[in-house]
């Protein structure tokens, strides 16, 4: 009677009582057996992932057009491993093998990527950043443009008045230079965006302002400061009109645009204003407007 196929050093067990030194080996290999088996079962998530991995390879293989595809490469030249055997499957791209453009092996764009392509200009006149910019965004943005630089060219008018030697208020001269240059970097972040979204700048005409600032009752330094309230204020309604045009247009980066960079800083402006108008009011033509002009004068050296 033919005896089952158990390692040699068990078959004592099967004829006799097995001794102190059997047992320690049947405790050994089982315990080996049972490490095998738990590494085993470790590892098998890690297996099926890989031959999922490698599946859509072979069917791609399979696959008669893929197969007329591979045409286009050469084989002929594909380089050996490092032992010296090759892979039969494995094909090499050569220049010059086919002029027919490929399709299925290199990329293919989605049919949105293609509607896309298909809308960029080829004119050099065109711009090509240009993207879901509509024509009225775009004169609302040139509109903003002329704004600014009208205000700006007001202030420095006012600059102007001021720094005279007969008015001689520096503190003032002082305040509208700085109020006209902030107007002017307005107008050219406008530009600046104008040019990032493809649009086009188209400067306008500027109103010439006035030259003289004095008012009988109100004194200069009162009158130019509540003009420069109006201004700010006009400016904001303009920005306001701006940032209704973005919406009624669906244009979601200019109004992001406007609130970021110009509106919360034109709130901003019109209560600073307001807060210099109510104390020249109180304050009067006298000499109080000289104290006034002195602490815009060193307002910045304070800060």
């Amino acid at each position: 009677m033919a005896l089952p196929s158990l390692p040699i050093l068990f078959i004592p067990l099967l004829i006799r009582r097995p001794s102190c030194t059997h047992l320690l080996l049947l405790q050994l290999f089982v315990l080996k057996s049972l490490f095998l088996f738990t590494l085993f079962i470790k590892k098998l998530p890690f297996l099926l992932a890989m031959l999922l991995k490698a599946s859509p390879a072979f069917s791609l293989l399979k696959n008669p057009t893929v197969e007329n595809r591979v045409l286009l490469f050469s084989s002929l030249s594909c380089p050996k491993n490092r032992s010296g055997s090759g892979f039969g499957s494995v094909v090499c791209a050569t220049k010059g093998a086919n002029s027919n453009p490929l399709t299925g092996v290199i990329f293919e764009p989605f049919e949105e990527v293609k509607k896309e392509f298909d809308l960029v200009p080829s004119q050099p006149q065109v711009s090509l950043a240009r993207q879901k910019y509509s024509d009225e965004c775009e004169a609302a943005i040139n509109e903003q443009i002329n704004v600014e630089y009208n205000v700006s060219y007001v202030y420095h008018a006012m600059f102007a008045y001021f720094d005279r030697d007969n008015v001689a208020l520096r503190g003032l001269a002082k305040f509208f230079k700085e109020s006209s240059l902030e107007e002017r970097e307005h107008a050219e972040k406008l530009m600046e965006y104008q040019n990032k979204r493809g649009g086009k700048v188209k400067l306008q005409s500027i109103l010439m302002p006035f030259s003289e600032f004095y008012h009988v009752e109100k004194g200069d330094a009162l009158y130019a400061m509540e003009l420069a309230l109006s201004l700010e204020k006009l400016t904001n309604e303009k920005l306001l009109n701006l940032h209704g045009v973005a919406e009624r247009n669906h244009d979601v980066q200019l109004t992001h645009f406007v609130e970021s960079e110009y509106l919360a800083e034109q709130v901003e402006a019109i209560k600073k204003i307001s807060e210099y108008v109510a104390q020249l009011r109180r304050v009067g033509k006298g000499h109080g407007v000289w104290h006034f002009d002195q602490m815009l004068l060193h307002e910045g050296a304070a800060a």
